[in-house]
């Protein structure tokens, strides 16, 4: 298992888009990560990595990563 840093490994990652809404971020990107669990493949919600963050996953493709604003 990796550890990725608190900006989720996205050197790696094909160009994120982020917005900013009021105290929260939203990043959205295309799902570089290699899942080793049964997706569903509409939509997956799941706790981020650091505390706050949360991570939805649409048509097992797009990846939207909610967290606190810096």
């Amino acid at each position: 298992m990796t550890t990725l840093n608190s900006n989720f490994g996205l050197e790696y990652a094909p160009v994120p888009f982020m917005v900013r809404l009021g105290r929260r971020e939203l990043l959205i990107t295309r799902d570089f990560r290699k899942r080793f669990y049964a997706v569903n493949p509409i939509i997956e919600c799941d706790t981020g990595i650091e505390a706050g963050h949360l991570e939805i996953l649409i048509f097992k493709r797009w990846l939207l990563i909610l967290s606190k604003a810096h």
